[in-house]
């Protein structure tokens, strides 16, 4: 194994003698320059894996030297060491993306840490990370057997979603398959748990934040203080919003994160207008015929938020200034963040972003997306992607500067679906993926959550025999007709509708401006 090379750079360098002695004793070796023109000399002749590299010198300083290894090594490690602590040295050193900052006088146990830092840092990360998912292992195995509450259920699917973003960093692709075959596993125990306790949550008082009753218990009670801006990312799990926190993080301080519970269907037309109407699908088809339709009625499913909404803030004694906006293509995005100042009157700005939901059908629909987001870990880095460079930032920056609280939330998640699972239904039978509602449905019964009484899970019913099944796991219904096709073009797409953490489980933040 190569010796890792170091290049020091110092016009005193003899003093630094027994440092230089300290570490070809721990097996580096080490290159000695007196002035920043003679590093990059050797530069140009010799590869190091990282330089340290005197701030003050004759000739060229020290900054100069740095600005000059950027220009030709950029991905080079370093590390800055001055006898100076002013603060505008440091900020100079930072902006050009030094590795490590260090003040004279150095002692050899500061280099050696900073070496570790820089050149071992993603091995020694890696294998703590291993060494603590490895002990934590056993305990979720455990907690997978005895959670038997949709608040520990919460919790034990967040810290499934910490150790997938940890271990999806490190090398060891066995930990991570392990983590994947504990997931599958808590989905299946999951699905268990709906299929015996959805139906009591629609009487239970203990029952969680649903999304017919997301508004009048989370939402209300945060608009008595201050201007509000309400986004709802269509189809956000939970992975992704913490994969875009960071970002957000420059511009607000969370206050509050609550998971709440997507209805079933996990679908836009029922979570999303029942956040909006504050009602279970079935009592807006009871008060609202004009504005619900069924699955296979003809036209759009959510064209009527915006009045469902106004209804639900009449039923709240709520008196706001108040607007609503659907965002569905790059351009109206752009158009809202150009004129995004004119909500600055509003108590309260309602955004609905279709960007992610878009996301998620194209996988299915388009070769080049399905590479893009091939498994959960690219289709998280797509969503942060889009967040960085999208006007829905630009709105939230305005709306920080604006003073505005932030509430960001989502309707359902989706989930990359692996396995088929037959079903055969009429020619009236719904299309999505995930749930079908229909008559004379048949189905593998262990497959599915079956609601032969809708009415019962607050659904309304195409038919007086009408039944809905939903899928469980990472499972899809596939037609007998076309199997073998139908299955290859969708099997590892995003879909939803369906019991699963990751379409059930989803965040609700408050985020307050900084």
């Amino acid at each position: 194994m190569n010796k890792i090379t170091i290049l020091w750079v110092d016009d005193e360098i003899d003093l630094l003698k027994p440092h230089i002695l300290f570490l070809e004793n721990k097996n580096y070796a080490v290159i000695s320059c007196l002035s920043g023109r003679e590093a990059l000399e050797e530069l140009k002749e010799k590869h190091v894996d990282i330089v340290f590299l005197d701030e003050n010198m004759p000739g060229i300083s020290g900054l100069e030297t740095l600005n000059e290894i950027k220009a030709t090594h950029s991905s080079l490690p370093v590390v800055m060491i001055t006898k100076s602590e002013e603060e505008l040295i440091m900020e100079e050193a930072i902006g050009s993306k030094i590795a490590d900052y260090l003040i004279k006088p150095v002692n050899p146990n500061q280099i050696l840490l900073s070496l570790k830092k820089n050149l071992d840092h993603s091995r020694l990360i890696s294998e703590r990370t291993t060494a603590n998912y490895q002990q934590e292992f056993r305990k979720i195995a455990t907690d997978l057997s005895m959670v038997d509450s949709w608040e520990e259920w919460a919790e034990l699917y967040k810290k499934l979603i910490y150790w997938e973003l940890r271990l999806e960093g490190i090398e060891d692709s066995g930990m991570f398959e392990i983590l994947e075959s504990q997931k599958t596993e808590a989905n299946r125990h999951f699905g268990k748990f709906i299929d015996n306790n959805y139906a009591s949550w629609f009487h239970d008082k203990e029952a969680p934040v649903m999304s017919h009753t997301l508004f009048g218990q989370l939402i209300k009670p945060e608009l008595k203080d201050r201007k509000t801006l309400l986004v709802v990312i269509d189809n956000l799990r939970y992975d992704q919003w913490l994969t875009f926190e960071d970002t957000l993080n420059a511009y607000y301080r969370k206050r509050k994160e609550i998971p709440y519970f997507s209805i079933l269907p996990t679908a836009t037309q029922y979570a999303r207008n029942s956040i909006f109407s504050g009602l279970t699908p079935l009592d807006m088809e009871k008060k609202h015929p004009q504005w619900w339709k069924n699955d296979i009625e003809e036209g759009g499913k959510n064209l009527y938020e915006a009045e469902f909404f106004e209804s639900q803030l009449k039923r709240s004694g709520l008196d706001l200034k108040w607007e609503y906006h659907k965002i569905s293509s790059l351009k109206q995005g752009k158009h809202l963040a150009q004129n995004f100042r004119s909500q600055k009157d509003n108590d309260l700005t309602v955004i609905v972003y279709n960007f992610v939901d878009m996301l998620s059908h194209s996988k299915t629909e388009m070769d080049v997306v399905k590479e893009l987001a091939a498994n959960d870990k690219a289709y998280r880095s797509l969503t942060l992607s889009w967040f960085k460079n999208s006007p829905l930032l630009d709105i939230i920056q305005q709306a920080q500067v604006m003073g505005l609280k932030l509430i960001l939330t989502t309707d359902h998640g989706t989930i990359n679906v692996k396995q088929p699972s037959k079903v055969i239904g009429d020619k009236e039978t719904s299309l999505n993926l995930r749930y079908k509602t229909g008559k004379s449905l048949t189905y593998e019964e262990k497959d599915v959550l079956e609601a032969k009484d809708p009415k019962k899970i607050y659904l309304p019913s195409i038919n007086v025999s009408s039944s809905f099944i939903f899928a469980k796991n990472d499972l899809f219904f596939a037609y007998p007709n076309n199997y073998n096709h139908y299955v290859s073009y969708y099997r590892n797409t995003y879909q939803h509708g369906g019991i699963s953490l990751e379409e059930m489980i989803i965040p609700f933040v408050v985020l307050e401006p900084k």
